[in-house]
């Protein structure tokens, strides 16, 4: 990925350690970092602070996000409800590699309560290093957005 293009970072009070230590990881990397908070133990609803993050790349402001909470699964289900975008839980080297390469996600969650700061820091280098394939997984992506589209311009 281009080191020029600016990536956002979230957590809620649980993800906020390993947020923090992704936010330093990328900046280490050359990377612009966007930090979305939180910035204090004090605890708040995960999905407040994803829906934020997420409106931000759904509208094309940032093109690749992190999202952490204590498992992953929450912001990932929150970021998938707002329209454009796509996000993956990652927690393996394999999952963080086809979450852009064949789902073309962009946004990638994590859990601080199951992934430690050294795997972290592996499965976001791969997620950096993804591209989007296309190929055969073009017309799956394509289906996707058609059923975000559809079902969030329903009245």
């Amino acid at each position: 990925m281009d080191k020029s293009t600016p990536i956002v970072v979230g957590a809620d009070h649980f993800g906020m350690p390993l947020k923090d230590v992704i936010r330093d990881y990328l900046t280490e990397l050359g990377y612009t970092v966007v930090d979305m908070g939180v910035n204090e133990a004090t605890p708040v609803d995960y999905p407040d602070v994803g829906a934020a993050l997420a409106e931000e790349v759904g509208q094309g402001k940032y093109a690749r996000g992190v999202l952490i909470c204590g498992t992953g699964a929450g912001m990932a289900i929150v970021a998938n409800k707002v329209p454009g975008v796509r996000a993956v839980c990652v927690n393996d080297p394999y999952t963080a590699e086809r979450a852009v390469a064949s789902n073309n996600a962009q946004i990638i969650t994590m859990g601080s309560q199951i992934t430690g700061a050294a795997v972290a820091k592996k499965l976001i280098d791969i997620w950096l290093e993804s591209e989007f394939q296309g190929g055969r997984s073009a017309p799956k992506v394509a289906k996707i957005d058609a059923l975000d589209e559809k079902y969030h311009t329903r009245q």
